[in-house]
């Protein structure tokens, strides 16, 4: 495992320096590094690590998160809250629904079927998105209208959405008793709940750090450690009650930036040092999910399916920001950063599939699918319309 390790870290940075050096995102060359060393490609990653890799997207997820926390201040949240609260559920559920409804056209499938599918599908990946946007705004660009924080917000809390409605459509076809309305007010409830943990979790953190004298490093391990306490107990409760818990990592980032805010500047710097390892864990190993001989299996039908979600999803975010005050190209890069998909479908992509849902093979060719797509055209995008759509 130790090998392996060595080997996607080296192998890792030189990726990211090649697609870099040929003005492409670092991103994809991990990606790609990943779908060629993963167990569908050369198989070269030991299985004990691939075993564990969920655990160390998981890790490397909260890394990025807890910087986009520490990186939004109070005055900045209360000016895109509106937006960011549209931005967190309409594109995502005008998305899940047209994939739905289509799928029944294209695939053949029960509108059950077509749910399940729609809201696998329609969660954001906000491992793509969020360094996108967190490079932007180390490089102050659209901080004058905070885009790229009502992208960050927005995207954070969409994959709950997703997550949550998943479950819904996975239990009708079950035949279990799915209380719909009690799943529906679970949402707000599940975001509510993250944000109270993570506020709860900051202030200790905070307290914490006042009353002992602790190395910056040390903080940044008690900070991760709690952040890994409350993913768990997501896991743990998940099946009685969804909780946001990555909503209350960034909240309790958050909170340390509103209460000690030269604490949280020399934590956020720790955790930089640290993503530059996180990043690479977390792109290469999402690419060795993928595999591109499932893929064959959607041919152009699943193509087409994945542009038409776009298509209603794109039409959601112009919805989502009436209203916002941003101009035509400032909307234009919304609609491309919330076209990255990767962490969720690789995630439950394949929970069909394992339970035996008639048409399961389908939904994971199209979940790998989307992520091959729609990861690479969206951090591209991040980063060339970025640069040139947003002051």
């Amino acid at each position: 495992m130790a090998l392996s390790l060595a080997a996607i870290i080296v192998l890792g940075l030189i990726f990211k320096w090649f697609f870099e050096k040929i003005k492409l995102p670092g991103i994809l060359g991990m990606l790609f590094l990943g779908i060629l060393i993963g167990p569908f490609g050369f198989n070269i990653i030991n299985s004990d690590l691939m075993n564990v890799s969920s655990d160390l997207r998981k890790i490397a997820l909260i890394v990025i998160l807890l910087r986009a926390g520490l990186g939004i201040s109070k005055k900045t949240l209360v000016s895109v809250g509106k937006s960011a609260f549209k931005m967190s559920f309409i594109p995502d559920i005008i998305e899940g629904f047209s994939v739905a409804l289509f799928s029944v056209i294209i695939f053949k499938f029960s509108f059950i079927q077509g749910g399940i599918l729609g809201f696998i599908i329609a969660a954001v990946s906000p491992a793509v998105v969020v360094p996108g946007m967190l490079d932007l705004i180390s490089k102050g660009k659209g901080q004058k209208k905070s885009v790229p924080t009502i992208i960050i917000a927005g995207a954070s809390v969409d994959d709950v959405v997703s997550i949550t409605i998943f479950s819904t459509f996975l239990g009708l076809y079950g035949g279990s008793s799915v209380n719909i309305p009690l799943k529906i007010i679970e949402i707000p409830f599940s975001i509510v709940f993250g944000i109270i943990i993570g506020i709860i979790s900051g202030l200790f953190l905070v307290f914490m750090f006042k009353k002992h004298s602790i190395r910056d490093t040390k903080k940044v391990l008690y900070i991760l450690a709690i952040s890994i306490f409350m993913t768990s107990l997501e896991d743990v409760l998940k099946s009685h009650f969804q909780i946001a818990s990555l909503i209350g990592v960034m909240a309790m980032g958050f909170i340390i930036l509103e209460k000690a805010p030269q604490r949280a500047n020399n934590i956020a710097k720790k955790l930089e040092k640290i993503w530059v390892f996180a990043e690479i864990m977390l792109f290469v190993l999402v690419g060795a999910q993928v595999n591109v001989n499932v893929v064959l299996n959607s041919g152009l039908k699943g193509l087409l399916l994945i542009l038409i979600g776009l298509i209603f999803r794109s039409v959601g975010v112009l919805i989502a920001l009436i209203g916002s005050g941003l101009n035509t190209k400032e909307k234009i890069f919304s609609v491309v950063a919330y076209i990255p998909k990767a962490t969720v479908q690789a995630a439950i992509g394949a929970i069909p599939f394992s339970m035996g849902v008639a048409g399961g093979d389908i939904m994971l060719a199209v979940a790998v699918l989307a992520i091959i797509v729609t990861a690479p055209i969206g951090a591209f995008g991040i980063k060339i319309l970025g640069e040139k759509f947003l002051d």
